[in-house]
């Protein structure tokens, strides 16, 4: 059973700026690598702050200081984060395997 991919949680405000960077053609062809480095840059960083706070909640929540309903949604949304972030993982391989298939 192949899983779908799920988009990033991605707040509004993060949304624009990166709309506004390809507008300006900073994650285009022209952009270079550099932007596209950053922009994986932060979505990475984006995982793994969302992975953290999973794991504040849930901490908090086995200490009784959190509401159960909290500790469901952050741990919801630390999984499907990790399951967009495996399958990106696994397109890019993909990616990258198909490329070198490629005569020269």
């Amino acid at each position: 059973m192949t899983m779908a991919l799920q988009p990033l949680p991605i707040r509004p405000a993060e949304a624009a700026s990166i709309y506004r960077g390809v507008e300006a053609g900073q994650f285009g062809l022209g952009g270079g690598g550099a932007a596209f480095g950053a922009m994986l840059d932060t979505a990475v960083k984006g995982t793994i702050a969302t992975l953290g706070r999973a794991e504040t909640a849930s901490m908090a929540g086995l200490s009784g200081h959190a509401d159960v309903t909290d500790v469901v949604t952050a741990v919801s949304k630390a999984e499907l984060t990790l399951q967009t972030a495996m399958t990106i993982r696994d397109r890019v391989v993909q990616a990258y395997q198909e490329i070198i298939k490629m005569p020269i």
